[in-house]
């Protein structure tokens, strides 16, 4: 009987290096929770590891593209250099934001401000400018920026739910997340690319694709603008599971 019992124990118990690794997270979060309370001249910049510095050019590809995109607005509409640029700006961003967690795998080094460092810049890259880019290709009527508000709001909801929801998601062997709720916001690029394809046939402002509803009225609106409504439906989704690469 005692055995039996003592078997159940060791059973629920978890493995001795689980509670190691566990225990060395824990230290090694609070020691970066010091680290950033320290009053010291640069002392959030000496907190940041290589892979931090990569996820700030990830962001900083989304800033860039979104400056292009005020560019063209501001320029002659029928020049498209700047509205390239924002364009091929943000698979820059995706790039970079494959490479800060290949460095920080490689390297055995993450912090705390990573992971928020992380959702921040995607959403700068992958939400705030490709609808900044959709506003200069055409979607300018009242009804077509409520779209792609929405577009940006469930992007910052999917990115705020997966950091909340990560440590809960199953587990492969390796810790990895098996699979994501809702479409990761780096999708996206789907709609830059369409856009990309738009640009090459200069269909753009009155020669958008499906043309425009209701024109003149209050409720004017272009079509194609429900790709960005689509997308950000599929982001928030919560039955949608994606398989984990």
């Amino acid at each position: 009987m005692s055995q039996n019992i003592r078997s159940r124990r060791q059973a629920k118990a978890p493995p001795k290096d689980a509670k190691a690794k566990r225990s060395e997270s824990e230290d090694s979060q609070q020691a970066q929770l010091q680290a950033l309370k320290r009053e010291r001249h640069l002392s959030l910049i000496r907190t940041l590891h290589m892979a931090d510095f990569i996820t700030l050019l990830n962001g900083l590809c989304g800033v860039m593209s979104i400056f292009s995109s005020l560019r063209y607005c501001l320029g002659d509409s029928s020049e498209h250099f700047n509205l390239w640029l924002a364009i091929v700006l943000m698979p820059f961003g995706l790039f970079f934001d494959f490479m800060d967690g290949k460095v920080a795998r490689l390297r055995k080094k993450s912090s705390l401000m990573g992971q928020e460092l992380d959702s921040l810049a995607d959403l700068v890259s992958f939400g705030v400018a490709p609808s900044a880019c959709a506003f200069c290709i055409g979607f300018r009527t009242a009804a077509d920026n409520a779209v792609l508000v929405y577009f940006v709001l469930c992007g910052l909801a999917r990115l705020a739910r997966f950091n909340v929801t990560v440590a809960n998601l199953p587990k492969d062997k390796s810790g990895k997340s098996k699979y994501f709720e809702g479409t990761p916001i780096p999708t996206t690029l789907s709609l830059v690319f369409t856009m990309a394809y738009w640009l090459h046939c200069d269909w753009l402002l009155d020669e958008m694709p499906f043309g425009v509803v209701g024109k003149g009225t209050f409720y004017e609106f272009h079509p194609a603008v429900i790709l960005f409504f689509i997308s950000g439906c599929m982001m928030i989704s919560k039955s949608l599971h994606i398989p984990k690469l």
